[in-house]
């Protein structure tokens, strides 16, 4: 349920971009409603867990700067970027975990399913930063060399395809180190 309402924005951004019949304008309705939807995700989720995820308030930000500079100057490069930025920052993060604190961040996040050895969680560690890069790289290809309308599918499905498809490939290489859960009730 998670991964759905982490994808919201993006799904409401895609819907709103075909509403005007002008396709030009498209792109600034879009951007209008993921500035509102990034802010509702936020809101939607501290009600629900009486806590703000960090990651929410990031992705907010980048979309509130490039957003807003994409409606006053009427510039849909900016809002393009917004997808690289984010995983840009999602990369320096992972990186620089590796250097700062006792666990890096898939540890802090998946340590408690897997029990890996540190050089598996560098190389899990590692595999994100570039993952990250190589992610924002492909989002500004996409975005320059194809019309608004196939980024914008690239942008909800085809990022969300990816991350599903190196998500489960980080389980499967972590599979061999999985914590066994000890079923209550049975001696």
């Amino acid at each position: 349920m998670k991964f759905l309402f982490d994808f919201f924005p993006a799904v409401a951004f895609l819907i709103a971009m075909f509403i005007p019949e002008n396709r030009e304008e498209g792109i600034y309705l879009a951007t209008k409603v993921i500035i509102v939807t990034s802010f509702l995700q936020i809101v939607i989720s501290w009600f629900i867990t009486r806590k703000i995820e960090k990651q929410y308030v990031l992705i907010f930000l980048v979309v509130l700067i490039l957003g807003s500079a994409t409606l006053f100057l009427h510039d849909e490069r900016f809002i393009k970027w917004k997808p690289t930025i984010v995983f840009w920052i999602f990369s320096l993060i992972c990186l620089g975990s590796q250097f700062i604190g006792k666990d890096n961040i898939p540890q802090k996040l998946m340590g408690h399913m897997f029990n890996a050895p540190m050089p598996v969680w560098f190389r899990v560690n590692i595999s994100l930063v570039l993952f990250f890069i190589v992610l924002g790289l492909t989002n500004i290809y996409v975005a320059h060399n194809y019309e608004t309308e196939t980024w914008a599918f690239f942008k909800v499905f085809g990022i969300m395809g990816i991350n599903f498809v190196f998500i489960l490939g980080l389980v499967m290489y972590l599979s061999r180190y999985m914590i066994e859960i000890e079923e209550k009730g049975k001696e």
